[in-house]
This record gives structure tokens, sequence and C-alpha cells, in this order.
């Protein structure tokens, strides 16, 4: 069981140049491309010990696949030199010599990747600085508006303190009934002229 474990987290590496003539000559022509892409796929899968032989864990180089695709599909290569890293029992499988337009698509799709990668880093650096410079404006813009928050808070309180000592004008200046009888009294005998 250790030596399993030992052999799965090694990174095997080899190169192969494999037969597709024999494999594609058994199927009709319109089916030749199908049958080589099948036929790179089960050699490795047997050369490189996949578990199971399950052909779902090899995987195949796009420019790998554009390489046998490339004389259309009744004229696969008859042979082609690919080379197989095994990490994690999964297979990955690329081309080792390529045609020359097969290269320059691939050297074209390299420089567009690494040139994307150095605009989102830009991007990324941007945006840190940004986000600072934001935190720096909020931080000057939050503590104006605590500011803004206690002055309104010490604002309400003076005028509920001013209301509260108004009430307690009007309750201690408030007469007795006896008091208030005898000024509508008095008003009414203003009122009435004597």
């Amino acid at each position: 069981m250790n030596k399993k474990n030992k052999t799965d987290e090694k990174k095997l590496e080899r190169e192969y140049v494999i037969p597709l003539r024999k494999q594609t000559n058994k199927v009709p022509r319109y089916k030749k491309a199908n049958k080589a892409v099948k036929a790179i796929k089960e050699f490795l899968a047997k050369h490189m010990k996949v578990e199971d032989r399950d052909l779902n864990k090899v995987k195949l180089d796009k420019f790998l696949n554009e390489m046998v695709w490339n004389r259309g599909i009744r004229n696969p290569p008859a042979k082609i030199k690919v080379k197989a890293v095994k990490e994690n029992g999964i297979v990955r499988v690329e081309a080792v010599e390529m045609p020359t337009n097969i290269k320059f698509k691939k050297l074209r799709e390299e420089k567009i990747k690494s040139q994307s990668q150095e605009v989102a880093k830009k991007r990324k650096a941007e945006k840190v600085q940004e986000e600072a410079a934001d935190k720096d404006q909020n931080g000057v813009e939050d503590k104006k508006e605590t500011e803004e928050k206690k002055e309104a808070v010490v604002e309400s309180e003076q005028k509920i303190e001013k209301a509260e000592a108004k009430e307690a004008k009007h309750t201690t200046e408030e007469k007795s009934p006896k008091e208030k009888k005898n000024m509508k009294v008095s008003y009414n005998k203003a009122s009435q002229g004597q």
C-alpha cells in the first residue's frame, strides 16, 4: 500500500512514437482520424499503466488533436511522437514534433495568455490601489459623519431638555381650581363693563 502511494505521488514522464497506420486501416476512410485519436489513448492507457485502462484518464493536448486532424478526417498521420506525463492517475499527452502552422498557433496562444496574465496583474494592482484610496476617503467621510451624528444627538438632547423645562414651568405655574374660577369671574365682570 505504501509503494502504491509513493508511485502515485511521483511524476512519470515518457516519450513514445505511437504507430497509427495499423489501427486506422481497420476502419472506413471517413472514421480514420477518430480511430487515430482513440488508438493514441488506448496505447497510452496500456503503456502508462492507467488503472482499468480507463480512456477518460488520458487527456490529449488540443494541439496534438489538431495535429491528428490537420490533414482531414480521411488522412491522419501514420505515426506520431508524443510526450506523456502521468500525475495522480491522470495522463496528460502533448505532441513533441509539430508542423509549423500548429507551432505558430501554439506560440500565438502562449503569447496571448502571457499578455492577458500581465493585464490581469495590472488591473488587480490598480484595484488594490483604488480600494486603499477609497478606504482613506471613507475614513475621512466616516469621521465627518460621526461628528455630524454626535452634533445631531446633542441638539436633540438640548431640545428635549428645553421641552422638559417648559413643561416644568407650566406645571409649577398652574393655578388651583379656586383661582381659575376667580379669574373667570373677574373676566366675566370686565367683559360686562362693570
